[in-house]
């Protein structure tokens, strides 16, 4: 028996019988799972999680020895992925632009992005 709903007049098939057991399979694990969820499981793993981090300490990096930044303004680029490079490469054929060996990668990143964006501003 097809169910409408008052907001859309989207009509739905009614759900059988092996998926309304599927679901109701899932809620009785959902449920089970958010009883075992009590403050006092919650004191229990806080309390296991610290004896780890405290186990483990020795393994540790000291951080505040080290320095290092999120972001480096690009002084360290990854390598070009193989589907990138052969981006770069069909686009140099089809604009006929011969590589120049001095130019460095983030020299040719942009040099790239600049006849993309020339080529997108023509179309």
């Amino acid at each position: 028996m097809p169910v409408a709903t008052k907001d859309k007049k989207k009509v739905c098939a009614e759900e059988s019988a092996k998926t309304r057991r599927a679901r109701e399979k899932l809620k009785k694990k959902l449920d089970a799972f958010e009883k075992q969820i009590t403050p006092q499981a919650l004191e229990e793993k806080t309390i296991e999680i610290h004896r780890w981090i405290e186990r483990h300490a020795s393994q540790r990096a000291v951080l505040r020895s080290k320095t290092f930044s999120l972001f480096d303004e690009n002084q360290n680029t990854a390598v070009l992925s193989k589907k990138v490079s052969d981006l770069a490469e069909q686009l140099q054929k089809d604009f006929k632009i011969t590589p120049q060996p001095t130019t460095s990668s983030l020299q040719s990143k942009k040099i790239l992005q600049g006849m993309v964006a020339s080529h997108s501003k023509s179309d």
